[in-house]
């Protein structure tokens, strides 16, 4: 399919040089001479139409006098986003009032889908894609019910079995993902992260994923309120401090990031860390761990 745009007040002739320019007809004059003798043309309209090269002159005018495709553009909702980074990003465009999409996905129960939903939020179940979206009709509550029916055709139906026999809730596999997401920037190495925080789980030690600290900043990156996190006993998202599992999902996770987290890899480390490229170091024990980040520099 090619699209071709047909702008306000052409003719069909007008636009023969077009089609031929665009593959659409092997021949402008050809074209011109069928309009002429079939006197077609007339009721072509102004907008977007998918049209393909096989196509006859008749089906081609036909199509053009038909109904134009509604007019779409990209919006990405980027894998780790929070809430409140997809709310920023639609009032950026102007499709919302700042705060307008934070509302509705701070109420679950509007929406359904063939899975349990959390009760207080939807962070981390707005599914992180590329969704083509027509403007002139946004509908924020329909967007966020397409973000949840992403989710399940993509991760929770072709999943539903192993979630079942997983041995978690799906609940806790989101939130896990979330935390991926956001501690491995490798999507081949997640697996080996996500088998040593469910084991750090499992044997009631605390994760220690600095990442959920940053969960409530305003700004992601602010490292001072960061830091200041980190030594605080009373926030909930202080994986350091506090054991399990922080309380919700801290941003949206990808394909992968859910992936591993339902699939993680057994192994013997317990630890680990990135240096300054990115890379990962893991470490069987606290020693090695600590002589990782003497070798690195990583503190």
């Amino acid at each position: 399919m090619v699209p071709f745009e047909v702008p306000q007040g052409a003719t069909a002739r007008g636009l023969a040089p077009e089609l031929e320019s665009a593959g659409l007809v092997s021949s402008a004059e050809g074209f011109e001479w069928y309009l002429r003798l079939t006197k077609e043309g007339g009721c072509i309209k102004a907008g977007r139409f998918e049209l393909r090269p096989e196509m006859s002159a008749g089906e081609l005018v036909e199509t053009l006098c038909g109904v134009p495709l509604e007019k779409s553009e990209p919006f990405t909702v980027v894998e780790g986003w929070r809430i409140r980074e997809i709310d920023a990003a639609l009032a950026a465009k102007g499709w919302i009032q700042a705060g307008e999409y934070t509302v509705l996905a701070q109420d679950p129960g509007r929406f359904t889908v063939g899975f349990a939903l959390p009760a207080q939020t939807l962070e981390g179940y707005l599914y992180p894609e590329t969704y083509m979206v027509n403007p002139e009709k946004w509908d924020t509550e329909a967007f966020v019910q397409r973000q949840l029916d992403t989710l399940e055709s993509q991760f929770v139906e072709p999943h539903r079995s192993e979630i079942a026999s997983a041995g978690r809730s799906l609940g806790d596999l989101v939130i896990m993902a979330s935390l991926l997401e956001r501690e491995e920037p490798t999507e081949a190495n997640r697996p080996l992260v996500a088998g040593i925080l469910w084991k750090r789980i499992d044997n009631n030690w605390n994760l220690g994923v600095d990442a959920t600290s940053r969960y409530t900043l305003d700004v992601w990156n602010d490292r001072s309120a960061f830091l200041k996190k980190l030594r605080d006993p009373n926030d909930v998202y202080n994986t350091r401090l506090r054991p399990g599992l922080p309380p919700t999902p801290i941003g949206s996770p990808s394909a992968s990031a859910l992936e591993a987290a339902l699939g993680p890899e057994a192994s013997e480390y317990w630890y680990y860390l990135h240096d300054h490229q990115q890379n990962i170091h893991p470490a069987k024990d606290a020693r090695g761990h600590e002589a990782n980040r003497r070798k690195y520099d990583v503190y």
